[in-house]
């Protein structure tokens, strides 16, 4: 066993190496040979050593996946950059609890036996991951499953989803782990599964034909976006852009019109109207009032009825203020900083397809979502809107674009972006990203989406029982392993 800083450096180092598991290098494998080596590291520790370990690994996996998030606060925020990298590093080490928890009770249920062993250690993962993605709204960013939008695991993406794999993927992980205590059981199943998944069946949804859509990204910076100077300017060429379109419809970016649609001028409300009736516009911008508070929204020009999306889901510090916060979301200055939730979930139907809207974050929450895409009536297209210019266009770009393919694996749907800088997207219902615009170039990607309709296994047991079978499944294990260390 190595002395505890030598593994604490060694865990630290794996976390960092498990974020380059992710977009946009995506080696897949990484992602379970770091867990595997975490895993090792903390086979034989008591809970308090493997609270640090686990903590170490998740403090380097978040800091070098979310560092980005500095950008916000630095450049359009206006903190000092010191102050702003000390608010990552503090975030990255709050969601680090999660998996130092994880390791702890793990190392407080270790059985005798590594097969054992190897499956209290993946569902003790899995119950972090859980945690994460539901506690205090949850911020799922980078759960482990999504790694895997190639490779071996995700075939399993329709069947059990991402939290799913990331058990999965930690499952092989503790298996391989155990190779270093003589015990090959272990991972003949990992390899078991693995080979499986490359066996189950995929096809789940069928063809509703082809739409032809227009995705604007306008790439207005993000500190000219609110300049009451420029945003004749900016508005007059998003509406050139949106007349210039060719598609059956226009996406544009979250809140491309920032600022609400009650305060347009009429003479530019014509414009759109003029160009909804040749084809519908889904616009972003914020509905609402003073009194009742704005929401984040896509509002239509054009279609079959009036049509109006707002975000339900929304992003802490950036759309609401958690309570305790106000003075640090405050001295940032971000617009619109404390939001009102949106209310409609439908879909928007134009030439024979119905597409489901969802603003920037909320694509992470597939289980908020789900039962858009079940019946006979769910939507054929997943349309993603974001405005991503507070984080830059490195990393952070790949990340999400990612996290679109997974949803398009887990639902079989395909997934269109439109976003300010990047990434504007079509991705095919088997997570395939088929068409892409270079960040932060003014452009608009005319492209075909295959619609499709129906439902994956995944749908199906999420729609009727959410998270629900995922946390027995993290539960059972540790239920009967408390169980059998007490007898």
């Amino acid at each position: 066993m190595l002395r505890f800083p030598h593994a604490l450096l060694a865990a630290l180092v794996a976390g960092v190496l498990h974020t380059a598991s992710f977009a946009p290098l995506e080696y897949w494998w990484l992602q379970i040979l770091a867990l595997a080596w975490l895993a090792h590291l903390s086979w034989n520790a008591g809970p308090r050593r493997a609270a640090w370990l686990g903590g170490a690994f998740g403090f380097g996996w978040l800091a070098s996946g979310l560092w980005w998030l500095h950008i916000s606060m630095h450049q359009f925020g206006g903190l000092p950059w010191p102050v702003a990298a000390l608010a990552v590093a503090l975030l990255a080490a709050f969601l680090s609890l999660y998996y130092a928890g994880a390791l702890a009770l793990a190392a407080r249920l270790r059985q005798r036996n590594p097969a054992w062993h190897a499956l209290t250690w993946s569902a003790c993962w899995l119950l972090a991951e859980l945690a994460r993605a539901t506690l205090l709204t949850g911020f799922p960013w980078l759960a482990s499953g999504y790694a895997h939008t190639e490779g071996l695991l995700a075939p399993w993406a329709p069947w059990i989803g991402v939290y799913g794999i990331s058990a999965l993927a930690a499952g092989c992980a503790a298996a391989f782990a155990a190779l270093g205590r003589h015990a090959w059981q272990p991972a003949a199943v990992a390899i078991g599964l693995l080979a499986l998944g490359q066996l189950l069946p995929q096809n789940f949804t069928r063809e509703t034909g082809v739409l032809r859509v227009s995705l604007v990204q306008p790439a207005v910076a993000q500190d000219q976006k609110f300049d009451p100077e420029r945003m004749h300017s900016h508005l007059e060429q998003l509406t050139r852009q949106v007349e210039r379109a060719q598609g059956q419809v226009v996406v544009t970016p979250e809140s491309v019109v920032p600022i609400p649609a009650a305060f347009l001028d009429p003479g530019y409300v014509q414009r759109l109207e003029a160009v909804g009736a040749q084809r519908p516009v889904l616009l972003g911008t914020f509905l609402g009032n003073s009194q009742d508070g704005y929401v984040n929204s896509l509002l239509a020009f054009g279609g079959a009825a009036p049509y109006a999306y707002g975000k339900r889901h929304l992003l802490p510090f950036g759309e609401f203020i958690p309570p305790g916060f106000g003075w640090f979301v405050r001295a940032m200055a971000i617009p619109m900083d404390d939001q009102a939730r949106g209310q409609h979930q439908q879909s928007f139907a134009v030439a024979g397809q119905r597409l489901r809207p969802l603003i920037c974050y909320e694509d992470l929450f597939g289980e908020d979502f789900v039962d858009s895409v079940r019946g006979p009536d769910a939507a054929t297209v997943l349309v993603n809107v974001s405005n991503l210019a507070w984080f830059g266009t490195v990393m952070v770009l790949d990340q999400h674009l990612q996290f679109s393919r997974m949803r398009a694996l887990e639902f079989q749907r395909p997934v269109v972006r439109a976003t300010n800088t990047g990434a504007t997207a079509v991705v095919d219902h088997r997570g395939r990203t088929l068409a892409l615009l270079p960040p932060a170039q003014a452009a608009t990607l005319e492209a075909p989406v295959q619609g499709r309709l129906g439902e994956t296994p995944y749908a199906r047991w999420l729609g009727m029982l959410g998270l629900l079978p995922l946390f027995i499944a993290a539960l059972a294990p540790l239920g009967l392993a408390a169980w059998m260390r007490r007898r």
